[in-house]
């Protein structure tokens, strides 16, 4: 019955925010005839309000919406690069954010960088390791190869956790530390409920880093306890 349970608990964990994020989402992405310009107008709108439009570009992807340290561009998926809805403009103000952490230098936003370009050397070995792992054992008939092979899948997972944890921060800051601001000093909205509306659509899209970080520890803790047998 604890297994069921906590089966229950991880999809809840997992699908419950994906749920709400697109709910939402679909609330708050309808046109509106008062909305002047598309989610990429109005990216780059704040973008030259904040004198960042000559060295930041304004791209749309089918990638997600995301903003690229390295090429130094937020990107938008079509669904709010074309569109004029509320929720294009509170995505387009998030990835701005990014853009002015990448900007002021913020301390955990360059962090995640590195530790991404960590976690990707892990996911390119790891997978490796654990399928010649049999193989080497055959041949050596060392049960350290085995451990060797196994601590590479826990500092894969690990690594991983490290992401989503400090990712969880760096998006908070981005939503409400720097795109409800530059909507609010920018009166953008007549109507107080469109604010409350902004406000509710990045709670809902900082949901779904808090489930990818809760879901990441419990990973690491069956990893942990699988390395103490």
């Amino acid at each position: 019955m604890l297994y069921v349970l906590l089966a229950v608990f991880l999809l809840l964990l997992i699908v419950g925010p994906q749920w709400w994020i697109k709910s939402v989402m679909r609330k708050y992405n309808q046109p509106r005839d008062d909305i002047k310009g598309t989610g990429g107008e109005f990216a780059l709108h704040l973008l030259t309000r904040l004198g960042l439009h000559d060295d930041v570009q304004v791209e749309p992807t089918d990638a997600g919406d995301h903003y690229d340290p390295e090429h130094k561009a937020v990107r938008l998926s079509p669904a709010f690069f074309q569109q004029r809805s509320l929720a294009a403009m509170v995505i387009a103000a998030h990835e701005v954010g990014h853009a002015i952490q990448d900007q002021e230098n913020h301390a955990l936003f360059s962090q995640r960088g590195r530790i991404v370009r960590l976690a990707q050397v892990f996911q390119t070995v790891a997978p490796i390791a654990l399928a010649i792992s049999p193989v080497l054992l055959v041949l050596t008939k060392s049960p350290a190869l085995s451990g060797l092979t196994l601590l590479i899948a826990v500092g894969s997972v690990v690594v991983m956790t490290l992401v989503h944890l400090i990712t969880l921060p760096v998006e908070i800051d981005a939503s409400f530390q720097k795109a409800m601001p530059l909507l609010e000093q920018g009166h953008y909205f007549t109507d107080p409920a469109d604010y409350a509306a902004a406000r509710t659509l990045l709670k809902a899209a900082a949901m779904t880093y808090v489930a990818q970080s809760l879901f990441s520890l419990l990973n690491v803790a069956y990893w942990l306890r699988l390395l103490r047998r």
